[in-house]
């Protein structure tokens, strides 16, 4: 299957895209604008909801304080402080078949980490992606490119995984908010 490039709002199938689908990688890229001033450092994070699209605590939020799930099921693999090089800029692995059956859905999120004090937001990053890969043979299932302005935002919902009875499917967001992580994390629930 070729990828699905996706717009906001579009979703994929991924069960049904490729049969058989256990283990993901979720790849969230960006390039910053050249811009005068201190360096970005963007943060990807995923956070673990529950119905009502709730947290039920600190631990469901997956980032780079926190980089495994308690069940081990969600993987962030490090953060990246530059977002200097081609390709993601931070990944996280899933095993979806571990994923417990009360998670609902994975909210994929970028912060800029200090956006406040440094004076930035989205509106000075470029080229934001997310893109879902096949762990057993590295294919891109789909992709969302953000390119919307986002000048006044600094923590953005890229996508969100989500059940569907059995299968689990991709959802483009592109939702932006300001108040950075913080902003995200109240409306999930964490206080």
């Amino acid at each position: 299957m070729a990828s699905l490039n996706l717009t906001k709002g579009g979703n994929l199938n991924l069960t049904k895209a490729a049969p058989g689908l256990t283990h993901i990688i979720v790849g969230l890229g960006w390039d910053v604008r050249k811009t005068a001033g201190v360096d970005f450092d963007l943060d990807a994070s995923a956070f673990l909801l529950y119905a009502g699209d709730k947290v039920k605590s600190d631990k469901d939020c997956i980032y780079f304080n926190n980089l495994k799930s308690v069940d081990g099921s969600i993987v962030h693999q490090g953060d990246n402080r530059t977002g200097v090089g081609d390709g993601d800029d931070e990944q996280i692995k899933i095993d979806l078949s571990k994923v417990p059956a009360d998670i609902l859905k994975i909210a994929l999120v970028v912060t800029i980490h200090d956006a406040d004090v440094r004076k930035q937001n989205f509106g000075q990053v470029e080229k934001a992606t997310v893109r879902v890969v096949n762990g057993a043979d590295n294919a891109e299932l789909t992709k969302f490119d953000l390119s919307e302005d986002a000048s006044t935002v600094t923590a953005m919902i890229l996508g969100e995984l989500y059940r569907a009875g059995t299968d689990w499917k991709f959802k483009a967001v592109g939702q932006g908010y300001a108040g950075g992580l913080g902003a995200l994390a109240t409306s999930y629930g964490l206080v």
